[in-house]
This record gives C-alpha cells, structure tokens and sequence, in this order.
C-alpha cells in the first residue's frame, strides 16, 4: 500500500510509521516543518503539508492508497487538532482516499458505570481536559463528514504510552475496553499494530473503534 501519514514526527504517527514500513509499505511521512524531517524514519519519503489545508492534504493523497491523521496539537494549541480534521476530511473528499484518524479516548463510555464517558469519571486529570474535548470535536467532524469519505476513527485506551510492541490488542466499539481488574491501557506500538490492520483488511467504515489489552 501507499500511505501518507500526517503528524509523522509525533509519538503516535512515527510509530504508524515504523509500523507500516516494517510491513513492506510505502510511506509519505508529512510535517509541517522541514526542520522536523530530522526526526522523521529515514526510509519514509519526507514532505512538508498542513493537515489544515486541504490543498496540501490533497496534493499529498494523490495516488495513495491511505490517508493517516496522526496530528497532536501543542498545549493550549487544542482547537487546531479539529481545523487539521476538516482539512484532512475535506482533502479526502476530494480525493477518495481512505481516512484513518488517530483520536482521543475521553468520549468513550466506561463500562459498568451505565454510560458514563471517560472524561466525566470523577479520576479524569483536569489538565487533560483541552485535548479530550477537541478530540471529541473531532470525532464529530468525521461523523458529520459527506458520505463519499470513506473513515474510520482510532480511539486508544485510557492510557496511551510508549512501551512494547507486543502484537495482540482487543477491539472494541464505543466503549472502553479494560482487563480483569478495570484498566485500559494499550502501548503506542500495539496501537500503531491495530491501525495497520485496519488499513490492511479494513472492518471499520465511517465508524469509531478502539483498542486495549
């Protein structure tokens, strides 16, 4: 496949990156800064675009097989993380390239508590707040997007952190997928595994899903 992946620099997207290579993939790793291709996998081709701009996202989806929005907002920078979600909907539109974006977990319900979102639990960090309400500015972004954009939207775990890439995960819905004993956690490797399964035999269409050990 060919698979252009915007936030290539971030701790998810680099691994979605690594990930896809690793599996025989081509890959276009986007930055907005060339300063940033420093850091990019050196086997990836290297461009600059704006997930913003869906101009860039265009030009940049042209002839691929899969579009990945991996993009993280800097702190206090919350609101681009949905102006870079219509602008890769929007140039995936225009397009017809397959969509996978990278979300949040916040929205996600928790189970046994009769619908209580992750964000609402009385534990949620007050800090993490900005971002899990922009992620689910952009889940709805996606919900609302045309019928013609074929998506799917990647909902990690209650905690997300680099760690071992194992293979194995479990899917789930909308709501939070959690072990024996209540936690949810999944590494960034194994969730970078889950979104490149995905991409490979795709099961999700215009739909969220999630992952957690």
């Amino acid at each position: 496949m060919r698979i252009t992946v915007f936030g290539a620099a971030g701790n998810v997207g680099s691994r979605v990156v690594a990930e896809a290579l690793a599996r025989g993939h081509e890959v276009t790793a986007v930055v907005r800064d060339s300063a940033r291709f420093a850091d990019l996998h050196p086997d990836a081709r290297r461009r600059t675009g704006d997930a913003a701009r869906a101009e860039d996202v265009a030009a940049l989806a042209a002839g691929q097989d899969l579009l990945v929005g991996a993009t993280r907002p800097a702190p206090g920078s919350e609101a681009g993380l949905l102006a870079a979600t219509r602008g890769l909907l929007a140039g995936a539109e225009r397009t017809g390239v397959r969509l996978l974006l990278v979300g949040g977990a916040g929205s996600l319900t928790v189970p046994g508590t009769g619908g209580l979102t992750v964000i609402d639990t009385p534990e949620f960090p007050v800090s993490w707040r900005p971002i899990a309400l922009a992620c689910g500015e952009q889940l709805n972004a996606a919900l609302a997007a045309p019928a013609a954009v074929d998506w799917a939207y990647l909902s990690p775990a209650a905690v997300l952190e680099p760690g071992v890439r194992t293979g194995t995960y479990r899917l789930g819905g909308d709501e939070l997928v959690v072990d024996a004993d209540g936690n949810s956690s999944v590494s960034m490797e194994d969730l970078a595994v889950a979104l490149i399964d995905e991409a490979e035999r795709p099961q999700h269409h215009r739909a969220r899903f999630t992952v957690g050990y």
